[in-house]
């Protein structure tokens, strides 16, 4: 085998490392915590999403990324090199702001150029840059009007062309989308990750929108109180949650607590507040506690108006009664809540999969309610 097919050790390291490394990485303002020793590893080529609540550390978390704010403690590792102190216009990252920040007195052409320029690269090179970027985020035709006759998802890719016409290593991304309508969003969100994967480039965006990042996101971390809760993709985020704070802030959740009787043959037996005895697979990363949570996302929930036609051994499925107490018609489905006689309530969300559904239920109407022991997630309290 020639010399040009083979890898030395230090070259196979250099690949294992990831692009960037953020390694334990703190930072106060005042006497408050906005970011508590955060350690992640972000993979070349991956689109990353910070997800979390207002005030979670997540903003935070991505300025000191950009270099507009310095940790107080830890490191920031771009290629292995610490850039945590490091000023913003010498790293190879670059920042979208929510706002896209266009210059109102240049037009399209010249706000994407700006930055090349003020990096010296030649002119032709320059008009054929601005050229390609025109095209991948398609306004040509629109290189000579100014931000204020522009509609907000042209200003949108205006902003993002400028944020890629250099190449960074990184390019981050506050609440990109936030300004613009849900339609537009959601056409916006297709465009941003084909572009993406067209680039080649790493991306990761702020967003308190869930589903944004559940669509957008290779994987997502979650951040609560300045850490991260979990991260995960986006199904073991949901179908997986490690906490019952992520479960219930990622999608919708039914949450009945209850306590461990038996654990026998990877099953868990589950006497809850309202709901009787419930079977559970045992997760792998629940502890010896006793006193847990069980977590049910309502599109697991089957009802009908009698029991189950299938004669179903003991264990092998849960079964409920009780009343719909509400209905909601949210065109693609319907969903119920269900007072159990037991005392606790579900949500459970089915599919309209008729135009004129003769399936659907009425307040007041008794059912039965079931989900299998491997749609229950349990988790400590």
């Amino acid at each position: 085998m020639g010399p040009l097919s083979e890898t030395t050790p230090q070259a196979s390291a250099d690949a294992a490392l990831p692009l960037l490394r953020i390694d334990t990485v703190g930072k106060q303002f005042g006497g408050f915590t906005a970011v508590d020793g955060v350690s992640l590893d972000i993979k070349a080529g991956e689109f990353f999403a910070l997800l979390g609540p207002s005030g979670c550390g997540k903003t935070t978390l991505l300025r000191m990324l950009a270099g507009f704010e310095t940790p107080d403690t830890g490191r920031i590792l771009l290629h292995g090199e610490d850039v945590a102190r490091m000023p913003p216009h010498q790293r190879p990252v670059n920042m979208m702001f929510q706002s896209y920040a266009l210059f109102p007195h240049l037009n399209v052409r010249d706000n994407i150029a700006f930055g090349l320029r003020r990096a010296g690269m030649p002119r032709a090179e320059i008009n054929a840059r601005v050229a390609e970027l025109l095209a991948l985020v398609r306004l040509e035709g629109l290189e000579k009007r100014r931000p204020e006759q522009l509609s907000g998802g042209q200003r949108q890719r205006v902003a993002l062309a400028r944020a890629v016409a250099r190449r960074p290593q990184l390019l981050l991304l506050d609440e990109p989308l936030a300004a613009l309508d849900k339609k537009l969003r959601d056409s916006t969100q297709r465009e941003l990750l084909a572009l993406q994967r067209k680039l080649g480039l790493t991306f990761i965006v702020v967003t308190h929108d869930q589903d944004e990042a559940m669509t957008l996101a290779d994987r997502i971390g979650v951040m609560n109180a300045g850490r991260l809760a979990q991260v995960a993709t986006p199904r073991q985020l949901y179908e997986e949650p490690r906490s019952r704070w992520v479960a219930e802030f990622v999608g919708d959740v039914n949450i009945i607590e209850g306590r461990i009787e038996t654990r026998e043959a990877g099953r868990l037996r589950v006497t809850t507040q309202g709901a009787g005895a419930l079977t559970a697979l045992a997760p792998r990363h629940l502890g010896d506690a006793a006193d847990v949570c069980v977590a049910i996302r309502p599109e697991k929930i089957r009802v009908s108006q009698r029991a189950p036609a299938q004669d179903f051994a003991a264990g092998t499925i849960n079964r409920l009664e009780g009343t719909i107490a509400n209905v909601s018609y949210l065109g693609s489905v319907s969903s119920y809540t269900i007072a159990l006689d037991g005392g606790a309530t579900l949500r459970a969300s089915l599919a309209n999969a008729a135009r004129v559904s003769a399936d659907a239920y009425a307040v007041g109407q008794r059912v039965t309610a079931w989900f299998a022991p491997e749609d229950c997630i349990v988790l400590d309290r």
